[in-house]
């Protein structure tokens, strides 16, 4: 394969052409395109890794049903008051966040990063993963299947806050981040170290934190944890089977 066609080849790429294609419009074998798009792929991922470099943001999507308490703005706009029975609103004080990256034709970079948002900050993170479109719209599904108020895209800006400002509210209350937080922080865009306090965010429950365990919780230490940090009486708490 000569210069040139090399060149074409990856110009031919950069449009979304499928390898099989581009060998029918140069005249090469699929077998060698594929080679060569692989191989300018793993260079490519190589340089990114050594700079820092990350792919084009292509969305931010989080449960919709939480920014109603963690946004003033949507607090005034909302017509319905926040519940007072805790039952009633648990799964708004958890955000799930999908950040993608588009890392070439039809692959995404993928992160979840979920936030309690009232207690514990983040909680888990998974990722980056690459998936093909079919198997993202899939995945998408699947993470807000217990979230029937949909979804919504968010920026990414709005992302960072999120989870950097969760952080933040829960290390006031004693808490750290998920260990495997480090390994997805960079994807949320490199120059963000902590929250800023903008976009203004409501983190905590009514003015209080208030915890609910999930499966993989040590309830008896978060709730110790939180006697010891805000007091007997200036937190709420809910328990049940963790499920």
């Amino acid at each position: 394969m000569t210069p040139d066609q090399e060149q074409a080849v990856l110009d031919l790429r950069t449009r979304n052409v499928a390898p099989k294609q581009i060998a029918r419009q140069l005249g090469l074998r699929p077998a060698e395109v594929s080679a060569l798009i692989r191989a300018y792929a793993e260079q490519a991922a190589t340089t990114r890794l050594a700079t820092g470099e990350l792919y084009p943001l292509f969305q931010c999507l989080i449960n919709q049903n939480c920014l109603i308490e963690l946004l003033p703005e949507r607090q005034t706009e909302s017509a319905i008051a926040p519940s007072a029975e805790l039952e009633d609103d648990a799964d708004a004080g958890l955000a799930v966040i999908i950040l993608s990256r588009k890392a070439g034709f039809n692959r995404l970079e993928v992160c979840t990063y979920l936030v309690d948002l009232w207690c514990l900050g983040v909680k888990d993170v998974s990722g980056p993963r690459l998936l093909d479109s079919s198997t993202y719209k899939d995945f998408m599904e699947f993470a807000y299947k217990p979230f029937p108020a949909g979804t919504e895209e968010i920026s990414l800006e709005l992302a960072q806050a999120i989870v950097f400002g969760g952080i933040e509210y829960a290390k006031t209350l004693g808490f750290q981040a998920h260990p495997d937080f480090e390994q997805v922080r960079s994807q949320l865009g490199k120059p963000v170290e902590t929250w800023s306090g903008t976009p203004v965010l409501t983190f905590g429950r009514h003015g209080k934190p208030c915890y609910i365990n999930g499966p993989y919780d040590d309830p008896i230490k978060t709730l110790r944890t939180l006697r010891e940090t805000v007091g007997e009486g200036n937190f709420d708490f809910i328990l049940g089977d963790g499920s």
